[in-house]
């Protein structure tokens, strides 16, 4: 209902493009301080960013990433999975104090 809304919307008389993100799963297959080895069921572009939510143990991070190298990793019946070599982009204190404390209790096992 328009009378609910806090600013009027204006037409676009011309074309006004944009990208919607989504989380998509995906899996992580190596994990360092400074990046990670993912697999997806869609290809990366090279030098792409994008936000990666890891679920660390009980932390939830989410850490910015640039896409480093990408190539098909398995070919299934139904499926193509592809793997990524990501590096982290300029994370948060936090979100590397909580990745390096999940990495040293996996050494711990």
């Amino acid at each position: 209902m328009p009378g609910n809304r806090r600013s009027d919307r204006v037409p676009i008389l011309g074309d006004l493009h944009g990208e919607i993100m989504v989380f998509e799963p995906l899996q992580v297959k190596e994990l360092a301080a400074d990046g990670a080895t993912i697999e997806t069921a869609f290809p990366l572009p090279l030098n792409s960013l994008h936000d990666l939510r890891l679920t660390l143990g009980t932390n939830v991070v989410v850490v910015k990433a640039r896409v480093v190298h990408s190539h098909v990793g398995e070919m299934g019946e139904n499926a193509v999975r592809y793997r990524s070599g990501v590096e982290f982009v300029e994370p948060p204190a936090y979100v590397g104090a909580a990745i390096t404390e999940f990495l040293e209790k996996l050494r711990e096992r």
